[in-house]
């Protein structure tokens, strides 16, 4: 799987922003990637579940005008959080749904295959980045405005929606094969969401792939 951390990789490497004469200016758009990695990384520590823009201007070592300049509010920070993890997730899934073609001898087994390959990518990509967990559970939304809440509860019911699609060639042999696939898709979420609130409130100690081969194996038995 491709390494999708790469926003918070440098977090604590970021220039300030009314750096000395000498130091060289960011490229345009930089700015704004490195005050999305300063709160990514501030969503890892403990406690952290509501993050002032005064903090987050500490962190940086600029002013709270200087953040205004590149996001006009702090829930558009969040967003910027929001669509890096839309944009990481569902690549790769789109990538799993394509390429995986079923053989002719075993045309039922492409579906599990796909249901546990995304499931697999959605709680790796959790564990590499644990700030992002605390956004994509919504511990970090609760104070904020609540479309964010919102497109996170979208994000999860696209989730759903493409294991089941996933699900209904695996079926094909029931006689109710869209019932089933729902069930499976629904129990699926719910297990990752789960999976993920564990480890944000564990503060990132309970790991959210462990033993999840098996634990595959049973919800798809």
């Amino acid at each position: 799987m491709s390494d999708t951390s790469s926003l918070i990789d440098s977090a604590d490497t970021v220039d300030a922003e009314e750096a000395p004469a000498a130091r060289k200016r960011p490229k345009p758009g930089e700015r704004r990637v490195q005050i999305l990695q300063a709160l990514a990384a501030m969503l890892e520590q403990p406690g952290a579940e509501r993050i002032t823009t005064a903090a987050l201007a500490a962190r940086l070592s600029v002013s709270e005008a200087a953040l205004y300049r590149h996001f006009a509010s702090k829930a558009q920070m969040f967003e910027g959080l929001i669509d890096f993890i839309e944009q990481s997730i569902f690549t790769l899934v789109q990538q799993i749904t394509g390429r995986d073609v079923p053989a002719p001898d075993q045309p039922t087994e492409v579906g599990l295959r796909q249901a546990s390959r995304i499931v697999a990518l959605l709680l790796q990509f959790g564990e590499r980045n644990p700030g992002m967990v605390r956004v994509m559970v919504g511990d970090a939304l609760v104070f904020e405005h609540e479309r964010l809440q919102q497109r996170m509860n979208q994000f999860f019911d696209r989730i759903e929606s493409t294991l089941r699609q996933c699900l209904r060639t695996n079926a094909g042999g029931s006689d109710t094969p869209t019932v089933q696939a729902q069930v499976q898709a629904s129990v699926l979420t719910a297990f990752a969401l789960g999976r993920l609130q564990r480890f944000a409130r564990s503060d990132f100690r309970r790991n959210p792939t462990e033993h999840l081969d098996a634990s595959l194996a049973l919800m798809l038995h």
